[in-house]
């Protein structure tokens, strides 16, 4: 490899599973506003597009109470950040990998529809956020994915080229985020979606992080 190449990934269902934490969060504030748990495996039809957005899933009927929502996301907020690493476990595979591109001298980032602070934290907390130059959450710019420039500002604040990137994620808007800026995606098997590995359109498909290098050789 002559030249640096930039490696962006997902968070959650990418490099960490995060639904025992994200699921407990959910099932609080549910218990604590009157409305019905979900089971572990539900997190395939909530998770993805932030806190609310995986509650308001939960409903037949969608909340038009402004307030409540508010009460709600922050009640969601403040129990997650409290718990935010207590049943999250890195997906299999990554500590390996990461170590290997950091001696490669490989960028790496995350894209995250999470909010950056939450990001950060559980990063640091596993022992992860410094294999990262940056981490862009939900309300790091004024976008997210999947619009494209949530992964483009990123690769362009490291100092990366877009012709040199690959996008890793386990779900559709992590691919519809590459395909928005022409980067090659890697999908990562049953992440958090009910869509299908047919349903959702990727260059690569891996179940883990095991032999990864030597996955994206063509690539680099």
């Amino acid at each position: 490899m002559t030249q640096i190449y930039t490696i962006l990934f997902d968070l959650d269902g990418t490099l960490v599973d995060t639904a025992p934490d994200l699921m407990a969060a959910h099932n609080h504030v549910m218990r604590k506003f009157g409305h019905q748990e979900k089971e572990l495996s539900d997190i395939k039809s909530l998770a993805g597009k932030g806190a609310w957005i995986m509650m308001q899933r939960s409903f037949k009927k969608e909340i038009q109470d402004e307030q409540l929502k508010k009460e709600m996301t922050k009640e969601f907020i403040d129990y997650y950040s409290k718990n935010i690493d207590k049943g999250s476990q890195p997906i299999k595979g990554i500590f390996e990998f990461l170590k290997w591109a950091k001696a490669e001298n490989i960028s790496m980032a995350v894209c995250t529809n999470k909010q950056e602070r939450l990001a950060i934290d559980l990063l640091e907390k596993l022992n992860m956020n410094n294999f990262f130059e940056y981490t862009a959450g939900s309300d790091t710019f004024e976008f997210n994915k999947p619009d494209p420039r949530h992964l483009t500002n990123v690769v362009e604040i490291i100092g990366g080229d877009l012709n040199k990137t690959i996008m890793v994620g386990d779900s559709e808007v992590d691919a519809m985020s590459a395909e928005n800026a022409k980067l090659p995606f890697v999908l990562v098997e049953n992440g958090y979606t009910e869509k299908t590995t047919q349903e959702i359109k990727h260059n690569l498909l891996i179940k883990d992080f095991i032999n990864f290098e030597k996955k994206i050789q063509k690539y680099l």
